[in-house]
């Protein structure tokens, strides 16, 4: 491995572990989930799974079961992009759980170049979908 090949890792690892302590700010009981978009190295936007602004802070259901207006972290991050000044072109992001499909096509149109991850995900259409695309997809173990 390279001497930049171990410096982006380190990068990675350490970008990855921001993200998995932005997770904490949900309010999801079920699973937290956070995420970051770094452009340049530096953090452009960040986001966690929970519902949209104004809405009460509850994930579920008294069944315990997600509510379908919940957000996830990747498209948090992306819509937060939205209402800045910054561009996620050529961006990487950085999430602590494989992208599902409709984030991955998010992911896609937001012009977001890598994507490192660190929690599989039963179902790999999302991160197959960004493959397809181009994107640089890298799974990285939790530590």
């Amino acid at each position: 491995m390279s001497d930049s090949d171990k410096k982006q890792e380190a990068l990675d690892r350490r970008y990855i572990r921001m993200a998995t302590i932005w997770a904490e700010n949900s309010y999801c009981k079920r699973r937290q989930v956070g995420a970051l978009i770094v452009n340049e190295k530096m953090i452009i936007s960040d986001g966690y799974n929970g519902t949209p602004a104004g809405f009460e802070n509850v994930c579920e259901d008294e069944e315990n079961v997600t509510k379908p207006y919940v957000l996830h972290a990747e498209a948090n991050a992306i819509t937060k992009i939205a209402r800045s000044n910054n561009s996620s072109d050529g961006a990487t992001m950085y999430v602590t759980a494989a992208p599902c499909i409709e984030c991955a096509k998010l992911i896609i149109q937001a012009g977001i170049k890598r994507v490192v991850y660190s929690e599989k995900y039963r179902l790999e259409d999302g991160i197959n979908l960004l493959k397809r695309a181009g994107i640089e997809v890298v799974y990285i173990e939790n530590q």
